[in-house]
Order: structure tokens, then sequence, then C-alpha cells
């Protein structure tokens, strides 16, 4: 089986780079495990693969930035995620600034810039305040707000898979899900390397389906990078 997925030609009014997103109402993120992480401590920038349900890779990301903010910081850290597609073309630029991430204070939430091709905002992730569970407004580039996203209480669970649904702004229809998979006790337990699973509707804006792959990569950071 190819593991690489073709890019689809352009389609009008399609950022370009998003074509094949057009075609998907699914997405599994791998994120790879760092060998000198696992057995050191030492925290390296992120890499992900997106692949289709196929198992092709679709894109590839990887984060950029400096070993002070990764060592001192830790997942409190900004960052800048380069997406890029299988001929390493970057078509999506995922940013986060440093801030504080706490429950209990209404002035330390997160936020998340979506851009694709570079320098063209599609849209923002940002956190609302809720003191036990997370919840996140997802805008478009106007700050209008399209959808949101709730999760489990304190964003952790018990359970093999954590889900944050994805809602639509009267929070009355779920429309899909990003799901945080279990990827065996090893691998839970000396990595902070994770799976998730993102579900959408096929017709939603392909601008938005950008932008909830870069809420995958904050959910990612702000209750599962903990290393153990």
């Amino acid at each position: 089986m190819n593991m690489y997925a073709v890019p689809s030609p352009g389609i009008p009014g399609c950022p370009p780079g998003l074509e094949y997103l057009t075609q998907v109402d699914q997405l599994l993120i791998k994120q790879k495990v760092e060998v000198v992480e696992a057995l050191v401590g030492f925290e390296s920038n992120n890499k992900y693969e997106v692949r289709n349900v196929m198992g092709q890779n679709v894109f590839y990301a990887v984060e950029e930035n400096d070993c002070l903010s990764r060592q001192c910081c830790g997942p409190m850290r900004s960052f800048t995620i380069h997406v890029l597609d299988n001929f390493g073309q970057e078509i999506i630029t995922v940013t986060r600034p440093l801030k504080c991430m706490s429950c209990f204070f209404p002035c330390c939430l997160q936020e998340l810039e979506v851009q694709a091709p570079p320098g063209n905002t599609v849209g923002y992730v940002v956190q609302q305040w809720h003191p036990f569970s997370p919840k996140f407004i997802v805008a478009n580039e106007h700050c209008e707000p399209v959808l949101k996203i709730h999760g489990p209480f304190c964003g952790w669970s018990c359970l093999p898979d954590v889900d944050f649904e994805i809602l639509t702004l009267d929070e009355v229809s779920k429309i899909g899900k990003i799901s945080k998979q279990w990827t065996g006790l090893l691998r839970e337990a000396f990595t902070d390397s994770d799976n998730f699973g993102i579900q959408f509707p096929m017709d939603l804006d392909v601008r938005m389906k950008a932008v909830m792959i870069g809420a995958c990569f904050l959910i990612d950071f702000m209750f599962f990078e903990s290393t153990n």
C-alpha cells in the first residue's frame, strides 16, 4: 500500500494545500516517539504524522522551538508548528503564545492561531474559562465564533480514550470529536507521545478542518504533554 496520499489539484476558494481536506471526515494524528526524551527526560520538539483512515501519510508536522523554552516552560511553552505536505511544502502554520495555564484564573486562558497558507489567518482556538472542564471557542479569521469544543472533567479520564466533543455554537448538536487514544501501557508510562483521532463533517469548511488540526495540538500540550 502506498504510504503517502497524493495531493489533490487546486479547488476554487480553497486555500492552497488544503484541497485534500475536502475529501476526508477523519484524520489520525500520531506523535512520534523520541528515544532520547523517553530515556532521559530531555524535552525535544514535538513531531507528528497526520494520516488518513487508510494509514497513508497526509501531512507531517514539526514544532519549532528553542531548547530553553522546552526545558524551562514545559507544556506551557509558546510554539510554532509547521504542517507540511508530502513534498515538504508548508501548508499550515499553528502559533501559540506563552501563557500560564490554570483552571482557576480567567486571565490565564490559552489561545492559538492557525494560518493556511502561512501568512493567511483562517481561524483561532480560544479557551473559555471554566473551573473544571476544558471549553474552547473555534473562531474564523474575523474572530467570529463558529463552533465549540468541550472536554471531560479537568481534561482527563480513566477511560482508554478521552473525547473532546465538537459542538455547534448553541451546544445542541455534536458534529464531531477530538479523541486522545490509548497507545499502550509502556508508551503511556514512559513517554508523552500520544495518538489523536479527529472526526468532523465531510462538508465542514476546509478552513475549520485546518483549525481543528491546530486544536488537536493545543489539547495535546495542555492536557497530555507532561512527561511521566
